[in-house]
């Protein structure tokens, strides 16, 4: 008989209205957790909330919020610790792409996604480690991109983000392991299939290299040693091995999910 691996743990997902996040909020769900979905679209979130109560999950209060607003973070998280009392899992997942050659990249938007990326994730992390100190346990999990192992073409304020992100993971999880607190990254590659490709990046690299979206799939499909994109299920996998028990031993790494292409 199956048993589900986080019964009962208390979860944040932050953008969690779609996409990964969406999918990683249910996947959390699957195995019990009790997962509040945190999302600038509070109609999204909502939705994701409805979705895991019609699949027989359990759904938190789904919360509008933007993860740069350290109020607003703070007093969510205050309210999970009055009510159900605990917070277990936070997954930082929130996070915006820009994209520009680095002398046409204005500054303000460099700064909204360093802002985003990385300062979004260490304030929900510090949040939630007031809580995760006072239990003496718990689990923080950053989405963080195979980018935050190698620069990117035209992606420079991106990659800054995501580097940094590994930075403080790791300083993160040297901070909290006396706590029995573990920080850990999880390194996807291209998921192809999500909305950032689909309603974006596949139409400015079709324009740019004047080859259809399809060859543009096709490319960064090529550039895998197992041959097929990234999935949301490959990086849900690794983030529900990263929230349980089973990882209990491993804090401060940056797992690639990426089929090969990176490998550091």
């Amino acid at each position: 008989m199956e048993t589900q691996t986080l019964k009962g743990r208390v979860a944040i997902v932050t953008g969690a209205a779609r996409g990964l996040g969406e999918a990683i909020a249910l996947g959390l769900a699957a195995e019990g957790a009790i997962v509040c979905p945190w999302d600038i679209n509070i109609e999204g979130a909502r939705q994701v909330s409805e979705k895991i109560r019609a699949a027989g999950g359990q759904a938190g209060h789904p919360a509008a919020v933007d993860v740069t607003d350290a109020a607003a973070v703070r007093s969510e998280v205050e309210s999970l610790a009055r009510d159900p009392g605990r917070l277990d899992i936070l997954v930082s997942n929130a996070g915006i792409l820009k994209v520009h050659e680095v002398t046409e990249f204005p500054e303000e938007e460099w700064r909204r996604v360093i802002e985003v990326n990385l300062t979004g994730y260490f304030i929900c992390a510090k949040y939630a480690a007031l809580v995760m100190k006072r239990q003496r346990s718990g689990s923080i999990i950053q989405v963080n991109s195979k980018s935050g192992k190698k620069g990117s073409y035209r992606n420079s304020a991106y990659a800054a983000s995501k580097f940094g992100g590994i930075g403080l993971t790791q300083s993160l999880a040297l901070d909290l392991a006396s706590c029995n607190v573990r920080v850990n990254a999880v390194c996807p590659g291209n998921l192809l299939d999500s909305p950032l490709w689909q309603e974006s990046l596949f139409d400015e690299y079709a324009r740019k290299w004047n080859i259809s979206k399809e060859e543009v799939r096709r490319k960064y499909t090529d550039q895998v040693p197992l041959g097929r994109p990234c999935t949301y299920q490959d990086v849900v996998n690794v983030v529900l091995f990263l929230a349980g028990d089973q990882s209990a031993y491993m804090t401060g790494q940056a797992i690639n999910v990426t089929g090969g292409q990176e490998m550091r």
